[in-house]
């Protein structure tokens, strides 16, 4: 495997800026989630803060200088219900964002794992 973190492998600060960006804007494209976004956009204070620790989010989990303060996934997730199709299309939407981003495939299988293994902490809380 190669030194470079996974971080450094997203593009730094500019790439997960730009990851995150087409990430939320496929998720507000996409049917089967896209009413868990829309209504997040309508405050565009709200929708900043969101993307934000979103990119936090990513960019500390990936070994990035970000320091993430927001909710835990648990907590982020609680009462919401989401289901399998709901994350299923999370989980392709940012497949697809990476590969169209130029992202190889280990970078993306490793994506894939990490993304998966929050499944518990998401679904059905």
């Amino acid at each position: 495997m190669s030194d470079t973190t996974l971080y450094q492998r997203l593009g730094g600060d500019s790439g997960i800026a730009a990851l995150v960006e087409d990430i939320v804007e496929a998720h507000l494209q996409n049917p089967a989630i896209q009413a868990r976004y829309l209504p997040a956009k309508d405050d565009p204070a709200h929708f900043e803060e969101l993307k934000g620790h979103l990119r936090d989010f990513l960019s500390a989990g990936s070994g990035g200088p970000a320091t993430y303060r927001g909710r835990n996934m648990l907590e982020a997730h609680r009462g919401m219900n989401v289901n399998e199709v709901e994350y299923m299309a999370v989980l392709d939407d940012i497949q697809r964002v990476l590969e169209r981003h130029g992202v190889d495939e280990p970078t993306r299988q490793e994506m894939l794992g990490i993304t998966y293994s929050l499944k518990d902490e998401i679904l059905h809380v």
